[in-house]
């Protein structure tokens, strides 16, 4: 049954694709300083159930807000690795009490590589403890 019910995990989904973000992550200086872009993706698993029954907005997660929280990491203070990037978006997510399990991919289809490639992408998925 999607939404499981009390002490089920959540079936249910909210996916958040393709927010495009400037930031400046990465190893090397250039990145720090010039920047580029980053995709991001964020599947949330809940129950939503409870939102739909009532079409209750406080009863699930504002994709709106969400996208604008992540955004703010993307664009705030730098990492080395997309890696610690996405694990700090997957604690953004995880911030809603609502959100049982969030998978977090990371795009960053310009990292520095001398070969030709379309992208590079870093997926995570985290859970409450």
């Amino acid at each position: 049954m999607p939404g499981g019910g009390p002490g089920r995990t959540a079936t249910d989904r909210i996916s958040l694709r393709g927010l495009r973000v400037h930031g400046r992550h990465g190893v090397l200086e250039a990145e720090r300083e010039l920047g580029q872009e980053f995709v991001v993706d964020v599947t949330l698993f809940l129950d939503t159930a409870p939102a739909a029954a009532g079409d209750d907005l406080t009863r699930t997660v504002h994709y709106g807000e969400l996208a604008e929280d992540l955004a703010g990491v993307v664009g705030g203070e730098p990492v080395e690795l997309i890696e610690t990037l996405a694990q700090r978006l997957a604690d953004v997510c995880l911030a809603r009490e609502l959100v049982q399990v969030a998978e977090v991919s990371v795009h960053k289809p310009a990292a520095p590589i001398p070969l030709p490639f379309d992208d590079v992408i870093v997926t995570i998925t985290r859970g409450r403890a």
